[in-house]
């Protein structure tokens, strides 16, 4: 017996060395994740078998105070908060008061989509599972980037101008505007706003007493980030923040500490610690099914042969096992947010930066450790892959503002102000002012003020628009569109370099002279 028990605990101490030469190899690893892409803080959660193993923040919280990140900081989790958004209809639908296949127009009469049969058929499963014809993105720059001034009802009521880019529920396009929409659902159903909603019947139950539902409504917060986006090569602080109208697209706040607790009853079949269950059988199997497939590549590094979205969440299969993921971006900050429901495990990735090469990097590394792969060194390969990518990118760039340039000096080629200088407006996203200042052309937008930057002429009928708020790596050009007497009617933009976020849906525009 003795022998027994001597052995038994010989095991258990090794399994405590192992565990902890493994927490150490994984701290190392984040520590070096920080550094390759240049992440000012990043915290890192992992759940296993209904346990945290691993809560820990590192690096900053911003580079302004040099306060340090730990598992208790908020970051806006951005498009994590869809994960949410759907668990709130899952509650609503369990309660009676509403059916996925029911009509948009029973709870909001006046929602119309640009097709009159799509407006009369779309339904609030359509809305939650990127079906519903527009593309991706599409719509975005109604709230992004933040400080826009449309409302929730005036985005609502602009859906109607957005032409899709596909065939009603044929295609897999990720888009925004389709979760406002599900939000506003939620509100007149239940009487609470969105992030009130969420608080209420999702945080409170779960323990995420850290988490608001909202940026407004964590501004009391001290423990907190600050986002970072690169500039001219440097990460740099930049405001944190969101539209108040998105937040059913990506408005949450949180942490490692709540993220874990919300994995950890995912994982539990939607069950609370206490043990209420939060969405019934029948709905959790609604969340968590292909609704919308995806494309898959013939050769990837998890045998991958299923992709696509269920509600909230993308799914997938990786070595054999059923994924259920997210990711969430803003400027200056992503997230990742990871399970693996039949091994018991969830890993959460938080950072104030904008490198999904980052959290990509450690999930990967961690899910492997229990997928039984060897390691592949992801920090070396994302590391690598960013270098090329950033190369392409800077060439697109370089390239444009070069011709820009040489074009300036073409002083008889260039178009006159009276030839283009004026008001133009787009249905959904409203007016945008083109404007003569001494010597330098201005843009700016109406409804979404933040967006303003000076115009540089690029060619007999076009600019490069270059932003004035470096952090949103968007330039773009605008070309217009002249009448027999010499003068613009129309305009349309594009983005310069492949870098641009896909919020900023520039080529959805489609700007007419007032």
């Amino acid at each position: 017996m003795k022998q027994k028990l001597s052995f038994f605990l010989l095991l258990l101490a090794a399994g405590i060395f192992n565990a902890q030469v493994e927490e150490k190899k994984l701290d190392e690893l984040i520590r070096n994740t920080l550094k390759t892409f240049d992440v000012p803080g990043m915290s890192v959660g992992v759940i296993k078998d209904g346990k945290v193993i691993y809560s820990k923040g590192f690096g900053v919280r911003s580079l302004a105070t040099n306060q340090p990140m730990d598992d208790q900081t908020l970051v806006g989790i951005a498009s994590n908060s869809k994960g949410f958004t759907c668990t709130a209809l899952a509650i609503l639908a369990d309660e009676g008061k509403l059916n996925w296949d029911d009509r948009v127009s029973k709870y909001i009469p006046e929602f119309q989509m640009y097709d009159p049969y799509v407006s009369q058929n779309v339904t609030i499963k359509d809305l939650v599972t990127h079906r519903a014809g527009l593309g991706l993105g599409q719509g975005d720059l109604m709230f992004f980037p933040e400080g826009g001034n449309l409302t929730v009802n005036e985005i609502v009521h602009n859906v109607r101008y957005l032409k899709p880019e596909n065939p009603f529920r044929t295609t897999l396009d990720y888009n925004n505007i389709m979760f406002i929409v599900a939000g506003e659902v939620i509100h007149r159903v239940s009487g609470l706003s969105w992030a009130e909603f969420i608080e209420q019947r999702i945080m409170k139950p779960v323990g995420m007493a850290s988490s608001f539902g909202s940026y407004s409504r964590a501004k009391a917060a001290v423990n907190k980030i600050d986002a970072h986006a690169p500039v001219n090569g440097k990460a740099i602080a930049v405001p944190h923040d969101w539209n108040e109208t998105a937040n059913a697209a990506g408005g949450i706040m949180s942490n490692i500490k709540d993220m874990t607790l919300w994995a950890e009853c995912l994982l539990n079949n939607f069950t609370t610690k206490d043990g209420k269950k939060l969405v019934s059988d029948k709905n959790v199997q609604q969340l968590w099914s292909l609704q919308i497939p995806g494309g898959v590549a013939a050769k990837n590094p998890y045998d991958t042969s299923f992709y696509g979205y269920g509600m909230g969440w993308f799914l997938s299969d990786v070595k054999g096992h059923k994924q259920v993921q997210h990711t969430g971006g803003l400027i200056g900050t992503v997230t990742q947010f990871t399970l693996i429901p039949d091994m018991k495990l969830g890993i959460v990735v938080l950072t104030n930066q904008q490198s999904g090469a980052a959290f990509n990097t450690v999930t990967n590394t961690v899910k492997d450790s229990y997928l039984g792969v060897a390691d592949r060194n992801w920090l070396k390969t994302y590391g690598d892959r960013m270098k090329k990518t950033e190369e392409v990118f800077d060439k697109q760039k370089k390239e444009a503002f070069a011709k820009s340039e040489a074009f300036r000096k073409e002083k008889n080629l260039q178009p006159k102000a009276e030839q283009f200088a004026g008001t133009y407006t787009d249905r959904w996203f409203g007016d945008v002012e083109i404007m003569q200042q001494g010597n330098t052309y201005r843009i700016s937008c109406k409804n979404s003020p933040r967006l303003k930057g000076e115009l540089l002429p690029f060619s007999g009928n076009s600019f490069i628009i270059r932003w004035d708020d470096r952090s949103y790596d968007a330039d773009a050009y605008i070309i217009f569109d002249y009448d027999e007497t010499g003068k613009a009617q129309s305009a349309r933009l594009k983005p310069i370099s492949d870098i641009t976020d896909f919020s900023f849906d520039f080529e959805d525009l489609d700007l007419r002279r007032k």
